[in-house]
């Protein structure tokens, strides 16, 4: 797995309508490539980093123009930033450690994890 650390674009959770988006903000996924698992803490609905980080980082060459994730790995210290293409819904209903997770949810819920942002 690439150490891919990411900063959020914006303050707050990106809304990407479910039409477009998989995945929602606080979804346990697993990435289907690298075999880890982890939560959903914001979103693009394309990519937005730099041109040189998709060259160094997304190797697979995944497709700009589809959503992609920014997501904190389960048992390590690592936020990765995840083309939808690279993820499926994880089902195990395990809870994720991460250092950062209270930063970022109140709780785990049956589906997932309850967002400390609540939007208006």
């Amino acid at each position: 797995m690439r150490d891919t650390a990411f900063t959020s674009t914006s303050d707050r959770p990106a809304v990407i309508p479910p039409a477009i988006a998989l995945f929602r903000i606080g979804q346990v996924v697993h990435h289907r490539l690298y075999d880890y698992r982890g939560v959903i803490v914001d979103a693009d609905p394309s990519f937005r980093l730099t041109e040189a980080w998709y060259e160094a980082n997304a190797k697979s060459s995944p497709p700009k123009d589809k959503p992609w994730y920014y997501v904190l790995v389960h048992g390590t210290v690592h936020r990765t930033y995840v083309p939808e293409v690279n993820l499926e819904p994880d089902m195990a209903g395990d809870p994720i450690n991460h250092p950062d997770l209270n930063q970022f949810f109140d709780e785990q819920c049956d589906d997932g994890y309850v967002s400390r942002r609540r939007g208006n």
